[in-house]
């Protein structure tokens, strides 16, 4: 389990005043895999990134246990989610990815940068209906495709955190 984003909340988001600002910083997360990639048709944006601006956007509007739950999981949200939703019109982000996580359905917004994924934002699903309105793209039940591979080539490859 990857601890990156638990040690982005203790660095620069932890004990924070509502509305505090924090510093802006973007890390790596993941890299998706081919199964997401291909069954959703993301290549060239394999990569995923997220920032403390998002952490403490989250971690001022969530309750306590939410924004713990999803912090502590969210590399598996989104390196292997259970679905995928493209996500309303009008709103922030590309796609859903949604995974359970100790019994609890997280959603994960991602959009489209320029050369990578970037989270947007994270919150528990309220009710199982609530992803009804959501047009389904991709399943992992209904993928056929290795869901373990990674994309990992060894090449170097451009990123969209800031330099």
């Amino acid at each position: 389990m990857t601890k990156v984003v638990p040690e982005l909340h203790q660095k620069y988001i932890a004990n924070t005043a509502k509305g505090a600002l924090v510093y802006d910083v973007s890390v790596f997360l993941c890299n998706l895999t081919y199964a997401v990639v291909n069954g959703v048709s993301l290549q060239g944006y394999h990569k995923v990134y997220i920032s403390t601006k998002v952490l403490k956007h989250s971690y001022d509007k969530r309750p306590a246990f939410e924004y713990d739950l999803i912090v502590n999981g969210i590399h598996k949200i989104v390196r292997y989610p259970d679905v995928i939703y493209r996500n309303k019109q009008g709103k922030r982000g590309d796609y859903c990815f949604v995974k359970s996580v100790n019994n609890e359905k997280c959603l994960c917004v991602v959009e489209k940068g320029e050369q990578c994924l970037e989270i947007v934002t994270f919150y528990r699903v309220p009710k199982e209906k609530y992803l009804n309105s959501f047009s389904l793209v991709w399943s992992w039940r209904d993928d056929s495709a290795s869901h373990r591979s990674t994309l990992d080539s060894g090449e170097s490859q451009p990123t969209c955190a800031p330099q």
